[in-house]
């Protein structure tokens, strides 16, 4: 049975990509199942993942009270099969209070730009940002600045993890050798504010991924915005100037 603060617990475990991924799985059915209750066999071959992993998923997702394990006998002899389905209103749970801590962080930002501090002075959006970040990511997750492509695909990853956890869906490409990322950011969870104010809501965003990865050790980055290439979506273009080993400092775009 899940406990009081399962919600809250269940909130933070779907934003591995993976679990969501296993919940969107049970929510369908997989392929060739009548039915939304699956085997973790069943569901490793739908998201990909060894058996062992995903029993791993499932067990923490049973425990926070999103999924519910059940024992099936087939028809005939045989041993009885553990199936899983979606626990009864559980995604209701998880979105409601996802969408009340999105909330919550889009007031606490706004309230930045209004006024910071006792002396009531305000501070742009871009700063609210990056001050989100920095008050919002652990020290110890900062490292030495990217040396590499790779490397430097390492951090725009870790930043992608920290936008999945903030509500954001971001799908992440890069050009010139790694050195330039794009970031598509669809279904912003401040949508309708960005609409109505996209200067205040675009520069929340470019100070939330600049700050990010100052955060993680990078701080020669330069982020900008393209809002609204379609209704839902906008694009930041994220580039470093740092060295990488073997290659002069590239200038600023």
């Amino acid at each position: 049975m899940a406990t009081d603060d399962a919600p809250s617990t269940a909130a933070a475990l779907l934003a591995s990509p993976v679990r969501r991924r296993v919940v969107d799985t049970l929510a369908r059915g997989g392929q060739g199942t009548d039915h939304r209750s699956m085997t973790a066999a069943q569901l490793g071959a739908e998201v990909g993942l060894h058996v062992t992993t995903m029993r791993f998923h499932l067990d923490r997702l049973v425990a926070a009270g999103v999924v519910e394990a059940s024992l099936v006998r087939p028809g005939g002899a045989g041993r009885p099969r553990k199936v899983y389905a979606l626990a009864a209103g559980s995604l209701h749970d998880v979105d409601a209070r996802a969408e009340v801590d999105h909330l919550r962080m889009l007031s606490g930002l706004l309230a930045r730009t209004v006024g910071e501090g006792v002396s009531g002075h305000s501070i742009t959006p871009v700063e609210a940002g990056r001050r989100w970040a920095k008050e919002h990511i652990a020290p110890e997750l900062a490292s030495p600045p990217a040396d590499s492509p790779g490397r430097w695909l390492g951090k725009l990853a870790q930043m992608i993890d920290l936008l999945q956890e903030w509500g954001y869906t971001p799908e992440l490409r890069t050009s010139e050798g790694g050195r330039v990322a794009e970031v598509t950011l669809a279904h912003c969870p401040f949508l309708d504010l960005a609409r109505a104010n996209p200067v205040v809501v675009c520069g929340i965003h470019r100070g939330l991924i600049g700050g990010s990865l100052a955060q993680l050790g990078e701080t020669a980055t330069r982020v900008s915005l393209e809002p609204f290439v379609d209704d839902t979506t906008c694009i930041a273009h994220v580039s470093t100037t740092a060295p990488f080993r073997g290659t002069a400092p590239k200038e600023p775009l």
